[in-house]
């Protein structure tokens, strides 16, 4: 599914339950047919991800960061077995000493993402841990974006929380731990492709949140209405669970922590507005305790309200926020900013937030956003702010000149259906139904036909949460092990509710209590903004161990693992030419069309909407030329972003720019030109240059310097010749200059000189190839064992 730094990302695509047998139980009780069903209603092939070499719940700024740690405080801690170190072939010399050992630090695996926990509990202690294999859920999908033929992968992994999990109106709010329903954490990751090692590599990151209202409410879909009303179920007065959300979110992210709350706030009868007031009221809370520079910032904007208008554009105001909320944050780079910045300062740049090192670049706090589903509106906001930080990302890597990316680009629209894909994902997995609206529909450039489509995914969705989701929800407390059957209580099937099963402290009084005003975990704040999760110290280094490697094992050989030297290569099935590419899915196929991905195109000049439309390209021709003579709808040309927020935030540039269309140059051809059948297409169009023009001096210099060169590449410099001669070496390509001129010059070359050895082992090869196969030596077997022992053992 994705490559990063060479580690493969897999997506599971089949399981196998094998039925171990035990002597101890010889008769099966009678409902375990039933609870076998109902775990296996759990679809492991849908969106559950691992990777044998690459921690998936961790983030990767986690991942480096760990990587940087001294080694040698860690070699002191750890103790190395018998059964780590055990090597088959000892006794005959090819053990794994002399040097070719490879020490590599390892973490314990976030506990929040991981799905299998529970079930690998009961042999985590006693099998090898190369055996344990943690799953995620949730999405990950990778493209490709070639920067005049520079391959930069975009990688965007959904983690979905294990904890308080379920669907769309059984899991709303939160539970006494302080775990949301609904918490998704998103990282964009790009990195240069062209080189994949994690030390020599550019790689970059982002991360943000989603996740419900962090406050007792729910909704009672026993009415069959399809919106339920919210109701409070408990007080807090003293934000005891968003205290506890907010703690989990210090640690891992650090401070600043920005909750953009998009629920409606001006309604005919409450309904959104409840969990709005109470947010702030927890919010106001918990700010009084915090030092002023680490406290929550809470972003209120109504986004339904500004949809409905006419004259707000939603995506220009989204933009105003996601610039405000990655400068407060920063991102992650893993070198040090490039020597561009200095040469094409940037104020943007310099207004950037999050912590600077000697390494480079490292996010501090996290954008929270949430509406009330946390699928549709909050996907296109996460949209926006993940534009904001792509632009960052690929100024800081050196390949855009300024931080700011435009829509319609092929790394926009790129990025566009990365996202889509990745909300209609999660809204599966959450909502029972694809996304109802999308970033299209927030242009208002969505086709007509559109709107019966939302149509059919609400009615899928309505369907979804009123007939199918109580028995998702059963799945999932099985497979997470919030339920366990135990002999003599009632079964999962007979329970009215499954609120004492994520609300532990309803069966029992917890013997600690929590302070209410420093509601925060001992030592986080003093390492703020950082995150205490990536600070080195004692709590932090006992979870990480260090392993140590043959330096041959495929989980450790990039090279073996991306190219797989050993098997039959197609490059119809090799991913990194199968992923979706922004040259062959988005750019224009005409020619003369700039081959940047950064290049605003007209709306139906995409690659994928030329493809579509190859037979009709006249009929496009003659409408693009008839639209645009005609004048602009008043409410396209009037948009302006300039409207006052009800929510109490400030006014944006009245000079801002509606982004909901693209204006399109025409060429004036004169008011009486005819449109015939047959379009001739310019010069300008087909080669990219006017050809009418007449050369620039400079143009005609460089040509003249050409044909001089030229016409001396038969004259050569004979002082070079004689140079050349006296420093001649075997096997070695050798260049001789046959140019007149010493700076850019014109050189032959001469192949190298194979020698005796080489030519038999070429003509070694042709015999295997007619079947005449030469008998093997003694270094051949020794050569045969060590590929067996690191590929199969």
């Amino acid at each position: 599914m994705a490559d990063i730094g060479g580690h493969a990302i897999y997506k599971i695509e089949d399981t196998n339950m094998i039925y171990i047998p035990n002597d101890s139980v010889r008769v099966t009780h009678p409902d375990e047919a039933r609870y076998l069903r109902i775990f296996q209603n759990v679809d492991l092939s849908s969106n559950f991800y691992f990777s044998y070499s690459y921690d998936l719940s961790h983030s990767l700024q986690y991942n480096l960061t760990v990587l940087r740690m001294p080694l040698e405080i860690l070699k002191t801690e750890t103790t190395h077995t018998r059964q780590e170190s055990f090597d088959i072939f000892e006794d005959e010399g090819l053990s794994a000493q002399g040097g070719s050992g490879v020490f590599g630090i390892c973490s314990k695996p976030y506990e929040k993402y991981v799905w299998n926990g529970k079930l690998l509990e009961a042999v985590k202690n006693t099998v090898h841990r190369d055996w344990l294999l943690y799953i995620i859920h949730g999405f990950c999908g990778q493209s490709k974006l070639l920067i005049y033929g520079r391959p930069i992968y975009v990688t965007l992994i959904a983690r979905r929380s294990s904890k308080f999990a379920g669907t769309r109106f059984l899991k709303r709010g939160a539970n006494c731990e302080g775990d949301v329903a609904n918490e998704v954490e998103t990282e964009q990751i790009l990195y240069d492709a062209s080189v994949m090692s994690f030390s020599a590599g550019s790689y970059s990151s982002y991360v943000q949140v989603r996740g419900s209202v962090p406050l007792y409410w729910s909704q009672d879909i026993s009415t069959m209405m399809p919106k339920p009303p919210i109701t409070l179920d408990q007080a807090d007065p003293f934000a005891h669970v968003a205290a506890l959300h907010f703690d989990q979110m210090l640690q891992r992210f650090g401070s600043p922590i920005i909750i953009l709350n998009l629920v409606k706030e001006r309604e005919k009868r409450k309904h959104e507005r409840i969990l709005s007031e109470e947010l702030v009221a927890a919010v106001t809370y918990l700010n009084q305790f915090l030092p002023p520079e680490h406290a929550i910032i809470y972003i209120p904007w109504d986004m339904a309200k500004y949809t409905k208008s006419k004259l707000c554009n939603v995506l220009d105001r989204l933009n105003v926020i996601a610039e405000s909320v990655v400068k407060k944050t920063g991102f992650f780079v893993n070198r040090p900013d490039s020597y561009c910045s200095i040469l094409r300062p940037d104020e943007k740049w310099n207004e950037l937030g999050g912590c600077v090192v000697s390494t480079g670049r490292l996010q501090t706090g996290v954008l929270r956003t949430n509406c009330v589903d946390c699928l549709d509106r909050t996907n296109t906001a996460q949209f926006m702010v993940g534009k904001c930080a792509l632009a960052y990302q690929l100024y800081s890597l050196g390949l855009i000149d300024k931080p700011n990316l435009q829509f319609d680009t092929d790394a926009v629209r790129l990025f566009e259906e990365l996202y889509e894909d990745h909300g209609d994902t999660l809204s599966l997995q959450y909502g029972g139904s694809q996304l109802v609206h999308r970033v299209k529909t927030y242009r208002k450039i969505a086709p007509w036909t559109q709107h019966s489509k939302d149509i059919m995914q609400t009615l899928s969705r309505y369907y979804s949460n009123a007939f199918s989701d109580a028995d998702r929800q059963d799945s999932i407390n099985l497979f997470l092990g919030v339920f366990k059957p135990t002999e003599g209580k009632p079964h999962l099937w007979e329970l009215p509710t499954d609120f004492y099963l994520h609300h532990k402290n309803t069966l029992g009084l917890s013997q600690t209590r929590r302070s209410y005003t420093y509601w925060w975990t001992t030592d986080v704040l003093k390492h703020l903004p950082l995150p205490f999760d990536e600070v080195t110290c004692a709590e932090n280094r006992r979870k990480l161990t260090v392993k140590k490697f043959h330096k041959y094992e495929e989980e450790i050989d990039i090279h073996n693992e991306f190219f797989r030297p050993y098997e039959l290569s197609s490059f119809d099935e090799t991913f990194c030419l199968a992923m979706t590419n922004s040259t062959r899915d988005f750019m224009p196929k005409n020619m003369g069309i700039d081959p940047s991905p950064f290049t605003v195109r007209k709306p139906d000049e995409t690659g994928k909407s030329v493809l579509a439309n190859k037979s009709n390209r006249e009929e496009t021709v003659l409408q693009r030329k008839t639209a645009a003579s005609a004048p602009p709808p008043p409410s396209e040309e009037a948009v302006s972003s300039s409207s006052e927020d009800d929510s109490g935030t400030d006014k944006e540039d009245e000079g801002a720019v509606s982004q909901r269309s693209t204006p399109v140059k025409v060429t004036d051809t004169g008011d009486n030109t005819k449109i015939t059948e047959n379009v001739v297409q310019s010069t300008k169009d087909v080669y990219g240059v006017n050809l009418s023009d007449v050369p620039s001096e400079d143009d005609l210099k460089i040509y003249t310097r050409f044909v001089q060169l030229g016409q001396s590449q038969h004259k050569p410099d004979k002082s070079s010749q004689q140079f050349c001669s006296k420093l001649h070496l075997d096997r070695v390509i050798n260049l001789i200059p046959i140019s007149s001129f010493s700076q850019d010059n014109i050189y032959e070359v001469q192949p190298p000189r194979a020698d005796r050895k080489s030519i038999e082992i070429f003509h070694a090869h042709i015999q295997a190839g007619k079947g005449n196969m030469q008998p093997l030596g003694k270094e051949d077997f020794l050569m045969y064992r060590e590929y067996i022992r690191n590929r199969y053992l």
